[in-house]
């Protein structure tokens, strides 16, 4: 596969974690995902010396497509309010999240190598005290290649919505801080607010913006989707960037073990080998020949048996036919009785699949215990035999008759207190 373009999403789900499991399964056509406010949660408890119920190992929603960039922090009430996923597909571009430049929780940037350029994506959450842009304002970097900067600035200016007559200050902050990136504001193609008011008494705004690289014929306008935005009160944005051509693998043949598949391939090789003259076979030029034809006969009848499967860490996953089902629903009603049917679905279905993996677990190994590393075989501690004048005490007997002379010796004025001293600091091993 050939990528040309980085397909961005990004979007604020307020906390939501079923958002983000939904928009992790189901947006793989997407290269980028920025979320603005991810939810963290109690994973489970970790043993702890000094708090006896264990102390809470707190997380974020993973996926095994995706690759996490957070900043993660000890302290429970510093956790970062972005996250950038970034699909296993593009290790190639060697993403990483550059917390050397801007290190805030509020903030993350990740870079990527293009035809050795180093590129920037910035992906911000602005509170209503705006302490990120204080942050950025306030921390001097000087880094070029940077090409976007998004999302949710929580800022209402008449520059971008028209909704709105008034210009505050901190505008000009966010605009001088994009002009330092060498960034723009971006027009959306389809205008429209991005966040949406719980009460009447407030009218929706444009708060979710993007900045793209100046200048840029390629990069110019950005996408509101309307028809991805789920339950959360913010419009997803996106985006394609254009990038110099890079070969990724994502795709490969498979036969998957056991299967109908397998079978006839074995038995396509089985009946062609036999077809397979061998007789002649009477110097090292046709035994090359004999070799690359039966090459070509492996090559030919795996080609023909196997599938294509897309790349990835797994091969089953919880989301299923149902799930799909229950969310096109729900985008075409935009109903939340729809919703509710949405969650209940997906929680029946993880519950279902991840049963299913305890069952085969345990009755696979005849006990779920026996996959932990403290129930495995270990390695005994390395132990030496005690000794006397060089011998090993290898029986109950030598180790007295040891004792004894000792003893005799000690009696006697000749005192050797070796064997004694051995042990007193040696195992007995017998």
């Amino acid at each position: 596969m050939i990528v040309r373009n980085l397909r961005i999403f990004s979007q604020n789900i307020r906390k939501n974690s079923l958002i983000t499991n939904t928009i992790l399964e189901t947006h793989s056509h997407f290269n980028i995902i920025l979320i603005q406010e991810p939810p963290w949660s109690e994973i489970y408890k970790i043993p702890s010396s000094s708090n006896c119920d264990g102390e809470p190992l707190m997380g974020t929603c993973h996926h095994p497509n995706w690759i996490t960039f957070a900043r993660y922090s000890s302290n429970n009430n510093d956790f970062p309010r972005v996250i950038s996923y970034v699909n296993i597909h593009l290790n190639s571009l060697r993403f990483l999240l550059r917390k050397d430049i801007f290190d805030h929780c509020d903030i993350s940037i990740i870079s990527f190598i293009n035809n050795d350029i180093c590129h920037y994506i910035l992906n911000i959450y602005s509170d209503s005290s705006h302490s990120a842009l204080k942050y950025l304002k306030d921390t001097e970097v000087n880094i070029s290649h940077v090409l976007l900067m998004m999302d949710n600035f929580n800022i209402r200016d008449s520059l971008w919505d028209l909704s709105f007559p008034f210009h505050p200050s901190i505008s000009n902050d966010l605009i001088m801080i994009a002009d330092s990136f060498d960034l723009a504001l971006s027009s959306p193609t389809n205008p429209g607010p991005t966040g949406f008011s719980d009460t009447a008494r407030k009218s929706n705004s444009v708060i979710d913006l993007m900045f793209l690289q100046y200048s840029s014929v390629e990069l110019d306008h950005h996408t509101i989707l309307p028809e991805f935005c789920l339950s959360s009160d913010h419009m997803p944005l996106s985006i394609d960037i254009p990038i110099c051509n890079e070969v990724i693998q994502s795709s490969k043949l498979i036969i998957t073990s056991k299967s109908e598949q397998e079978n006839e391939f074995i038995q396509d090789i089985i009946s062609n080998f036999s077809l397979l003259d061998t007789s002649n076979i009477d110097n090292i030029e046709s035994l090359n020949q004999t070799v690359n034809q039966l090459g070509s006969i492996i090559e030919q009848i795996w080609s023909k048996n196997a599938k294509r499967s897309k790349i990835s860490k797994h091969s089953k996953q919880w989301w299923s036919n149902l799930c799909s089902l229950a969310l096109n629903n729900y985008r075409m009603s935009r109903s939340r009785d729809n919703w509710k049917s949405f969650k209940l679905t997906v929680k029946e279905a993880r519950h279902s699949f991840f049963n299913n993996k305890i069952q085969e677990i345990a009755n696979k190994s005849q006990g779920s215990w026996e996959l932990m590393n403290w129930v495995k075989k270990r390695k005994l501690p390395t132990t030496e035999a005690i000794k006397y004048n060089s011998i090993p005490c290898l029986s109950p007997d030598s180790l007295w008759n040891a004792l004894h002379n000792s003893f005799n010796t000690a009696l006697h004025r000749q005192v050797d207190f070796s064997i004694l001293n051995e042990v007193k600091r040696k195992p007995c091993q017998i």
